[in-house]
């Protein structure tokens, strides 16, 4: 590359880049490194304000992707890190005196103070001006005088902070306060202990970096922390009480401190991650983002920050798009990675829900707590430890866990798959049709254990649209038992539920098709809610507040129209309480304004759906089943909690639900989801550990992997999906092909069995050459 193309970011031309870097941390360093590698004539100054030497923490982990990036873009930096580098791929998991290992994960790590010192060694070489014990100047003042600023000033940013109109960060402080020790010997394993004391439960999380090296770090929830009197010690203290804490990893072994101290972690997220009105400004590392210590190394995020900036400086045309391209290339890789972070940090939170779980249990759960590691990319690493772990859980051999049955009741399920409830709108007068015959038929066909109706609505006052199905009457309920009679006569496998609801404010709108939450254009009904608030203000109508004497109704048309799906001939009824209509309007403190005995505190916003549960569970038939859909978060500020969320389904289950579905969201027009992979199930999970009731786990569940995982680990006894069935009505059956199972879980119909094997195609290997010369 000549100098000319390398120089093309420059707002002036040709001229060299003039770079300073806020923050000698590895990813500064490396961006230093890196920029002066590509262009030996850019000026690059990096300003850091302690010594050489100084940093905390000890070792940094590594993946094998950041070790390979690191390869192309500056081999000899690989190679000088390389030396020093330990490798390993057991995970360890102490837990009640027993250890249990799982191999084949793969892992590199250093010491932090090598990773500067090289970092260090490199700069000067290539001619970084490094400026130790000297605090940069404020970024915006460098960006009069520099090119870009690189602002990689750590989780406490003083950039981000001044410039937070710009970046807009979130700043969310979570519940463990821990702490990074270190001991001196090496152990062979990432290596995972959990202390139960008399005042709570404590977790290490401790790995080697050295020959003669190991990192350390504590972690406990702050009420634990604080009883156990961590909160009170100083650090040779700490150290000393940690290492009698965790006996079965350190073996004896003293702790020691480098400037330790207890903090809680802070997660970081910016909307933007630059700024051009007062230069160009740009975060990298820790600054821009950070993903708890237990999936990873911040460190790796930000040395993959510094290999992408790099190289957008290079392909891009100017520096506002190279700082466009980096920010779009990195977001959505962070956002990912931090999902993961989170349900990880989650996992560790919760540890105290899952510690009387069977030992291998206990250890596949922690394995797969992220969600990125499954059920079966970790059979591919370590198929013993998995089939142990399925042994334990009582996994028939040869048999994928989504393929155990489950019992509700007298109902008994062959498998763990449930056709999700998804309305369809294809109704008439709230009666089913032909599309409904098909429509569940075929997914019933499909292998899954049970289908599920859309919500059903119990009046005509009740439905969302005028498409939606009802059970007011008996011409709906003859058509329904038209679609049971099928499911049962005809599927060797599914069982077929009814959701029950009633719109509340959401009602009165237009076909999803036509204007999802638009009102009608004409032939609107008067709407009941738990508070007069409109659904969307300023488009959708504003509900009248439900009277006690339309509560009273209203529960009547729950019983009627479940006393109807009985005669219908439905397996399993479940009450929709969740998404923000009516029931739910009445769980929520966001919909649920009310100043009398159903309003204000959660037992009183309670009372009527448990009120309605009660009298649906009085007319269903003993036998069969009733669960309840709520909406464990609402997804923004203000609403029910998770806290909230665990309380609603114990008042459910006090009551005789069988199981709680365990949804999010939908019940306020401005929410912020944290979309992603199963992004809903971690409620599920609490619920299900916490209480010890049966969950059914519902988002973003798209593979048979996660359902296998999933019921492997006791985060969910049963998955719900939606989407793949709707992709793909024969879904369930098409997982049994996928993973070479036969077995009563998922047996084809006869009609359809000559299919049960996946088509072959066209032959695209070619002829192996058998001599070399």
């Amino acid at each position: 590359m000549n100098a000319a193309a390398a120089a093309r970011p420059t707002a002036g031309g040709t001229r060299p880049l003039r770079v300073a870097v806020i923050g000698g941390g590895p990813g500064g360093l490396y961006a230093a490194v890196l920029l002066k590698r590509l262009d030996p004539a850019r000026h690059i100054t990096v300003y850091e304000r302690d010594a050489p030497g100084d940093t905390f923490g000890f070792g940094v982990v590594l993946s094998d992707e950041t070790v390979g990036g690191i390869e192309n873009a500056d081999p000899e930096v690989f190679a000088t890190l390389g030396a020093h580098m330990v490798r390993w791929d057991a995970i360890e998991i102490v837990h009640r005196g027993r250890t249990l290992t799982s191999t084949g994960h793969g892992f590199a790590a250093l010491g932090r103070r090598t990773l500067l010192s090289v970092l260090h060694q490199r700069c000067r070489e290539l001619g970084v001006v490094l400026r130790f014990r000297t605090e940069a100047p404020p970024a915006a003042e460098l960006a009069r005088g520099h090119d870009l600023v690189i602002a990689a000033d750590g989780v406490h940013s003083a950039t981000r902070t001044a410039h937070a109109d710009v970046f807009r960060p979130t700043l969310t402080t979570h519940r463990c306060p821990y702490i990074w020790l270190a001991a001196d010997f090496a152990l062979d394993a990432f290596r995972f202990e959990i202390a139960e004391t008399e005042h709570g439960i404590l977790q290490l999380h401790a790995y080697p970096y050295a020959p003669d090296r190991s990192t350390a770090v504590v972690e406990a929830r702050e009420e634990v922390w604080r009883a156990a009197g961590l909160d009170r010690l100083d650090e040779r203290a700490v150290a000393e009480r940690c290492a009698e804490l965790f006996p079965g990893t350190l073996r004896g072994h003293t702790l020691r401190g480098n400037r330790s101290q207890w903090t809680a972690f802070r997660t970081v997220v910016n909307e933007r991650w630059w700024h051009g009105s007062a230069g160009k400004i740009v975060l990298l590392g820790d600054a821009a983002h950070t993903a708890h210590f237990s999936i990873g190394s911040g460190t790796k995020l930000a040395v993959e920050d510094a290999l992408a900036l790099a190289a957008c400086l290079r392909e891009q045309p100017d520096l506002a798009a190279a700082l466009t391209a980096y920010e779009a290339e990195r977001k959505p890789v962070v956002r990912s990675t931090q999902r993961a972070a989170h349900a990880s940090l989650t996992w560790f939170e919760e540890l105290a829900g899952y510690t009387a779980q069977p030992p291998y249990r206990f250890a596949f759960n922690l394995l797969t707590r992220s969600r990125r590691v499954t059920h079966a990319n970790l059979r591919l690493r370590d198929a013993g430890f998995v089939a142990a772990t399925e042994r334990e859980a009582g996994v028939p051999d040869g048999t994928p866990p989504m393929f155990t049955p489950f019992r509700l009741r007298r109902l008994e399920l062959r498998n763990r798959v449930v056709v999700s409830p998804m309305d369809m709108y294809k109704s008439r007068q709230g009666v089913p049709g032909d599309f409904h015959l098909v429509h569940l038929g075929a997914r019933a066909l499909g292998g899954a254990a049970l289908v599920m109706t859309e919500m059903v609505c119990v009046s005509e006052r009740g439905r969302i649209t005028p498409g939606c199905a009802g059970l007011w009457n008996d011409e709906q309920e003859a058509a329904w038992r038209r679609v049971t009679d099928f499911v049962h006569q005809q599927s060797p496998t599914a069982a077929i539920g009814l959701q029950l609801g009633h719109s509340g404010r959401k009602g009165s709108t237009r076909l999803m098709w036509e204007g999802i939450d638009e009102p009608l254009p004409e032939g609107n009904w008067p709407l009941v809610a738990a508070s007069p608030l409109p659904y969307r203000p300023g488009i959708g109508q504003t509900p009248r507040e439900l009277t006690r004497e339309g509560m009273v109704a209203v529960r009547e048309e729950f019983a009627a129209a479940a006393r109807r799906g009985a005669r219908a001939g439905f397996d399993l009824l479940e009450l929709h309480c969740a998404h923000g209509y009516l029931l739910s309007g009445f769980l929520s403190p966001l919909t649920n304004r009310r100043a009398d005995g159903w309003g204000g505190s959660l037992t009183a916003r309670l009372r009527f759906p448990l009120e309605v549960f009660d009298a649906v569970r009085e007319v269903w038939p003993a036998g069969r089943p009733v669960t309840v859909r709520i909406s464990a978060t609402d997804w923004a500020p203000g609403g029910t909690s998770g806290e909230d969320a665990v309380r609603i389904a114990a008042a459910f289950a006090e009551h005789g639900a069988d199981a709680i579905d365990v949804s999010t969201g939908q019940v306020v027009a401005d929410e912020r989801p944290d979309f992603g992979r199963s992004y809903q199930t971690p409620y599920a999970d609490r619920i299900r550990n916490l209480l010890g009731v049966p969950v059914i786990a519902v988002g973003a569940v798209s593979s048979w992997d996660d359902v296998n995982s999933l019921v492997l680990a006791g985060r969910a006894d049963l998955c719900a999906l939606a989407r793949p069935h709707l992709y793909d009505p024969h879904w369930t059956l098409h997982a049994a092909a996928e993973q070479g199972y036969e077995g009563p879980g998922a047996p084809w119909p006869e009609p359809y069995r000559a299919g049960s094997r996946r088509p072959p195609t066209g032959r695209t290997d070619s002829p192996r050459p058998r001599l070399s010369l």
